[in-house]
């Protein structure tokens, strides 16, 4: 599977699996560009040398601004050229019980997971559109497929996700342009290193293949995804869970 020479966009590329996704999609042979939160700005030029990632140009932007999404995206095509593919792989959790949780908590992650999915595929897809050739892959989760308890907001904008890719994957569907949505389970990540350890354990426990993904193994589903041969492929949730979700 190749990638050569396609321009790639990874929104949460500085995250554990978006590193990973775009360390993968270089090694395909894409062009990558990573994009980030504003607050990561200091963080840039460490994060470029210690994964290998110097060729990687990295944007510092509020995804959850749509304007400045806009803005964003058109300086990448005016810069790039166009994009080929766009991974969007931007998250947040906000974590509490349903009636504790607050229109702030349900706002923000329905912002960042969901709207900025809108924001940032918008702005290019016409390209791929008048193109003929398109990536568009929405990183969601395995609890946007099964619910979870504590997290109605996350599930429900996760869940939004992939209505979005078989609502999008219909109208790119003869032009070239396919709209796939990844759902991840457990990932080992900082996120998860931060579990408590009893906790951690039960999740692994019901886990069948024993273990949590790293977060390279999700990259490779991406790439396959994102591949010029995977031509026939669209409108699909692809799990990367271990089992943990099987329907």
């Amino acid at each position: 599977m190749s990638s050569k020479d396609r321009i790639a966009v990874v929104t949460g590329g500085m995250g554990g699996i978006g590193t990973a996704i775009c360390q993968q999609l270089k090694a395909e042979g894409a062009k990558v560009v990573a994009i980030t939160h504003k607050s990561d700005m200091d963080e840039i030029a460490a994060w470029q040398q210690d994964n290998d990632l110097t060729d990687v140009d990295v944007v510092a932007a509020d995804l959850v601004d749509v304007e400045a999404s806009a803005a964003v995206m058109k300086g990448i095509i005016e810069k790039q050229g166009r994009v080929d593919i766009l991974v969007n792989c931007a998250g947040i959790t906000r974590d509490t019980t349903f009636k504790k949780m607050d229109a702030d908590k349900w706002n923000a992650v329905i912002d960042t997971n969901l709207n900025s999915v809108y924001n940032v595929t918008q702005p290019v897809w016409n390209q791929m559109l008048e193109n003929g050739f398109g990536r568009v892959i929405n990183i969601s989760s395995v609890n946007g497929q099964r619910g979870q308890f504590g997290q109605a907001n996350y599930s429900a904008a996760k869940a939004g996700m992939h209505g979005f890719s078989m609502a999008l994957a219909y109208e790119g569907a003869t032009k070239g342009v396919t709209v796939n949505t990844l759902s991840p389970g457990y990932v080992e990540t900082a996120m998860t290193s931060a579990i408590r350890e009893d906790v951690l354990a039960a999740i692994i426990g019901g886990i069948p293949m024993r273990r949590m993904a790293k977060p390279e193994e999700i990259a490779s589903a991406v790439a396959f995804l994102a591949a010029d041969e995977s031509t026939y492929i669209t409108g699909v949730n692809l799990p990367v869970n271990g089992g943990l979700f099987i329907h």
